[in-house]
């Protein structure tokens, strides 16, 4: 993909409901068909075209650091380390001294949803929008960021994890975001990109537009949904 941004994912996270499953591991690492769930987002973020990718780390990140290293599928990797937990959107924050591109392309380090992410990078473009973010079709679950758009995609309102049965959409965890929003945000400050951030630029007036993706999104934030992502994931990205 020409001029492609880089991406971001978000990856300092403990995984205590998953301790009885991958130890002292950090959740990103949690293999899935024998290999870390990590390495299936670098191999599609690889395989739409991407080249430079930045870890946002914090948990147990010399496991992350010695398994991938600087490089891995064709990817530079570059590590933004936290000191003390910084939430979604203080690691964000945290890492945008490393970036080199006027936008970003963001990802949860603990969810997988086959989108196509030049066509979402590309809508985007054409919006002029401030931020976007990947939605999928409700399922019925109350633990996930639901979200309200118009016909043209604009983004209406946004609850995290507040399950309103009138809403359409859950977010996803893949937003696309330009660099100087970022920017403004107050570093060393812990704060919550989907339950702080994207709400509060929704009220300021920013375009916010939302990317429908038909697929499920795949998360690993459980026993039982790891269970679940072994057999769903098990031949996703094997190139």
């Amino acid at each position: 993909m020409p001029d492609a941004p880089d991406v971001l994912v978000l990856c300092g996270g403990a995984g205590l409901r998953l301790r009885t499953i991958t130890g002292d591991a950090p959740k990103s690492m949690a293999n899935i068909a024998n290999r870390p769930f990590l390495e299936l987002l670098l191999r599609q973020v690889r395989r739409h075209g991407f080249r430079r990718v930045i870890l946002a780390v914090g948990y147990r990140e010399d496991v992350i650091r010695s398994y991938f290293g600087t490089r891995a599928f064709g990817l530079r990797l570059t590590y933004s380390a936290e000191s003390s937990p910084l939430g979604t959107g203080g690691a964000v924050r945290n890492a945008c001294d490393l970036l080199e591109s006027k936008s970003v392309l963001i990802m949860n380090g603990d969810s997988y949803t086959d989108v196509n992410l030049c066509q979402f990078v590309t809508d985007h473009r054409k919006s002029d929008a401030d931020a976007s973010l990947v939605v999928v079709p409700a399922d019925g679950r109350a633990d996930c960021g639901m979200v309200l758009a118009d016909a043209t995609g604009k983004l209406l309102g946004f609850e995290e994890k507040q399950n309103p049965s009138h809403a359409p959409y859950v977010n996803a965890g893949i937003y696309l975001i330009s660099r100087n929003i970022l920017e403004a945000i107050p570093p060393g400050v812990q704060t919550s990109l989907e339950r702080e951030l994207l709400p509060q630029w929704l009220q300021e007036g920013r375009q916010i537009r939302a990317f429908v993706c038909p697929q499920r999104c795949v998360d690993i934030g459980t026993p039982d949904r790891y269970t679940n992502a072994q057999t769903t994931l098990s031949t996703a990205e094997k190139n």
